[in-house]
């Protein structure tokens, strides 16, 4: 991912450095399982932990003669341990430490999305609470339906983005393994008891069975949860970017002093950040499908997931990562116009209450249908003559002779759609 659009905390985790730190920590993992084997004794690895090290210039310039990255981090390893580097890498093949540490590496950016997915669920429950009874107009089809709250909308959200937390950990947890099983998965050259040690050393849990590979629908769930997660903040950035459309004006994103919005229009204040959040929300569904198609390898391994793995999961962690911190960022400085609110609620007409008044004449004896023909002609007549519609149910005798007035002005009460507000609030948070 571009500098651009990255946070340094994830960068960090798919740096070359750290890449390779993985790869020595399988190595020297897999060396004290041979020593407690008997396969390696301490003097010889006591010298291996004091001297493994690696360069990553100097790995890359073997590299470029060889091409090969496992031999050309193996041979730097060799350059700095000495004779001893000949107990290095007994038995495995070179996926059982790339795959491994891969593990390590997605696990770690995980964990990473996780305390970032937290602090978005804070930033959602604050104004969640600070909003719970404002009124705004509740759209379906974009049409004004009947109103909601600001704070249920808001709920909703979190209510998505807790889910989204839970597939990720599932996600994290299915990919919480690693193999150390040889070049086809049947141990042929080395102990199952090294690779239960090894990935025990390394917080991992040993793959039940594996190729040379592990098998990568855990990688695709880990991608899919990931995508998904990009798609509840789409979501989010959508209805922003909707509600603060000029004609609408009830929540704008944050926009500093100094700011500009357009190169011609100095008037313009554009969301230009639930913009970038729904643009890379695109990219993270492109990285998703790269990785269901990962799942499909020629017998035991080809080597066709490992271009795609090189640049969708450290560009995936790292985008969802800096989404994350965008939606906060929105979130945490939007402006809410609670006037604008009320006003569009206003030009409905209070057309929105014709479910409360269809329900009345039911209760009252009236067949659906005929309350339905009767309260829909009035409410059309209301919003085209702009007249309240309690103002044209008084004028109507199918109404009048049915409800009266008092009652009929009982059912023109906003608390309808704020009432269950405390019930709903209680089964999220």
């Amino acid at each position: 991912m571009i500098k651009r659009y990255a946070r340094e905390k994830m960068t960090a985790i798919w740096t070359a450095e750290n890449k390779f730190q993985k790869w020595l920590d399988v190595e020297i993992a897999a060396c004290e399982a041979h020593h407690q084997l008997g396969n390696i004794n301490k003097q010889d690895l006591d010298t291996i932990k004091e001297k493994a090290r690696f360069d990553v210039q100097r790995i890359d310039e073997i590299e470029a003669e060889i091409h090969h990255d496992v031999i050309a981090f193996l041979t730097n390893v060799a350059e700095n341990v000495g004779p001893e580097s000949r107990l290095i890498h007994l038995g495995l093949t070179s996926s059982d430490v790339v795959d491994t540490a891969f593990s390590l590496l997605i696990k770690e950016s995980g964990h990473v999305l996780i305390d970032a997915i937290d602090e978005l669920l804070q930033a959602i429950e604050t104004q969640a609470y600070k909003y719970k009874n404002t009124l705004m107009m509740g759209r379906t089809h974009g049409v004004h339906a009947e109103p909601t709250t600001l704070g249920l909308k808001l709920t909703v959200w979190y209510d998505e983005i807790e889910r989204s937390k839970e597939r990720l950990l599932s996600a994290i947890n299915g990919i919480n393994v690693g193999k150390i099983s040889g070049a086809v998965g049947n141990y042929a050259h080395i102990s199952p008891k090294i690779e239960e040690f090894t990935c025990q050393k390394l917080g991992l849990r040993p793959a039940k069975a594996s190729t040379q590979i592990l098998q990568r629908d855990r990688h695709a769930h880990f991608m899919t949860s990931i995508a998904i997660i990009g798609g509840s903040l789409e979501k989010m950035a959508t209805e922003i970017r909707s509600l603060q459309k000029t004609e609408c004006n009830e929540i704008l994103e944050p926009f500093s002093k100094k700011q500009k919005g357009s190169s011609a229009m100095p008037h313009k204040k554009n969301p230009i950040i639930c913009e970038r959040i729904t643009g890379l929300a695109r990219t993270l569904r492109g990285y998703a499908l790269s990785s269901l198609e990962n799942q499909a390898l020629w017998h035991e391994r080809d080597i066709s997931h490992s271009s795609t793995e090189r640049i969708i999961f450290p560009d995936a962690t790292v985008g969802l990562d800096y989404m994350i911190g965008l939606m906060i960022k929105v979130l945490n400085g939007m402006v809410v116009n609670e006037a604008q609110m009320q006003d569009n609620i206003d030009k409905s007409y209070q057309v929105f209450f014709s479910q409360q008044v269809l329900l009345k004449m039911i209760d009252k004896g009236m067949l659906r249908e005929d309350a339905y023909r009767i309260v829909q002609r009035n409410a059309h007549q209301a919003f085209d003559e702009k007249v309240p519609l309690l103002n044209k149910l008084k004028e109507d005798t199918d109404i009048s002779t049915l409800i009266d007035k008092d009652e009929l002005e009982g059912i023109f009460n906003y608390s309808h759609y704020t009432r269950q507000i405390d019930t709903i609030f209680d089964r999220v948070y």
